[in-house]
């Protein structure tokens, strides 16, 4: 149960991934073969698509996927670096909150007005648009876990992908080992 917990959103992202992927492969063999169309193929997919960016939002927040900005913060002591992600993580949870909130305003309306999907036509509109407000509470979830670790002293950094400091050491030259 910990490792699901741990890496749902993975998952998530690999069924959406392998369902978009096999309605293609379908929808293709049913326009080429049997010369017909799967008429709600292209917004089904829309909406998985859209799934799975909110999914992969949430999880590159928890693997650290997200890019950084980090050198100038890398200058100062430890402690100072703690503050300096405590304000960047309260700051995205501030926009976070913010969008959170906007979005389930907008997910309301929708459900209220009764709107259907234009080509899945028993599909109403708020169903696939309800991953906003869920995707912006798994970020702040993840986020909050960030908070936690920063607070206890765990971690002085958000944990961003440093692309800086990943070429510099691919570009590194070993005299033993020359990289090509």
């Amino acid at each position: 149960m910990k490792k699901f917990y741990e890496n749902f959103e993975q998952y998530f992202v690999a069924c959406l991934l392998a369902g978009m992927t096999l309605l293609a492969v379908v929808n293709v063999f049913v326009r080429y073969v049997l010369k017909g169309n799967i008429t709600w193929a292209m917004e089904a997919k829309i909406f998985m698509f859209a799934w799975l960016i909110f999914f992969g939002a949430s999880w590159g927040i928890r693997i650290g996927a997200h890019i950084g900005m980090e050198s100038f913060v890398n200058l100062f002591s430890s402690k100072i670096k703690r503050l300096f992600a405590l304000f960047a993580v309260l700051l995205c949870l501030t926009y976070a909150v913010i969008i959170l909130i906007g979005s389930y305003n907008y997910v309301e309306k929708i459900y209220s007005i009764g709107i259907l999907s234009q080509d899945i036509k028993w599909l109403p509109q708020w169903v696939p648009r309800l991953i906003m407000p869920i995707g912006y509470g798994l970020i702040i979830f993840r986020l909050v876990e960030i908070l936690i670790r920063i607070i206890l002293g765990k971690q002085d950094n958000l944990n961003l992908l440093d692309e800086a400091k990943d070429a510099i050491k691919s570009f590194k030259f070993d005299n033993n080992n020359p990289k090509q």
